[in-house]
């Protein structure tokens, strides 16, 4: 950030009085802008047996599998943008059920926050997505996830699946972790 929001002028990166971070700070008008994680949110949509996941026809990781998700709008709830999500790039509505994973990406301040679902009707590609199409365990394309925050969701998924019960799992993707995935930057 270069320019204030609110009145045009310079800012400058500090720690304001009474505050234990920088911030961006605008002298001309007293204002401070708080960046603060974009949240994701997504669905695990599943019908019977078999789980939906999108090939992504945008960057990043363009070509690879993820499920559904997207950032969070202003003015909706975490499960209005997680349904939003899997109609924009799944074309699937969805019954969704709990919140089943919640990630932090400190680094790239993102949290994602992925819901159980079931898939109703039918599907197809949207916008953002190049193919559709739903996955028995064991078709997974794994060494084709586009991030890792899908890898942990999927692979929870799969472990609970026999018991039937789906408690929240919370976790943490670290640098190291996306490295697997982009490389080292």
């Amino acid at each position: 950030m270069n320019f204030c929001s609110q009145c045009g002028e310079k800012v400058r990166f500090a720690v304001p009085q009474g505050d234990d971070r920088p911030r961006h700070l605008c002298d001309a008008c007293g204002t401070v802008h708080y960046q603060n994680p974009r949240i994701v949110a997504g669905t695990l949509p599943v019908s019977g047996s078999k789980v939906l996941l999108c090939r992504r026809a945008i960057a990043p990781r363009k070509g690879y599998w993820t499920l559904p998700a997207g950032y969070m709008e202003n003015a909706e709830t975490t499960q209005q943008a997680a349904a939003r999500e899997t109609l924009e790039e799944a074309c699937a509505e969805v019954s969704l059920a709990n919140l089943y994973t919640l990630i932090d990406l400190p680094h790239i301040n993102q949290v994602y926050m992925i819901f159980r679902a079931e898939l109703l009707g039918d599907f197809g590609a949207g916008a953002e997505s190049e193919e559709v199409a739903l996955f028995e365990e064991h078709e997974i394309p794994w060494e084709a996830l586009a991030f890792p925050t899908i890898e942990q969701t999927l692979r929870h998924f799969y472990q609970d699946r026999p018991s039937g019960h789906f408690p929240l799992h919370t976790g943490t993707v670290t640098p190291e972790d996306r490295e697997r995935y982009f490389g080292s930057a």
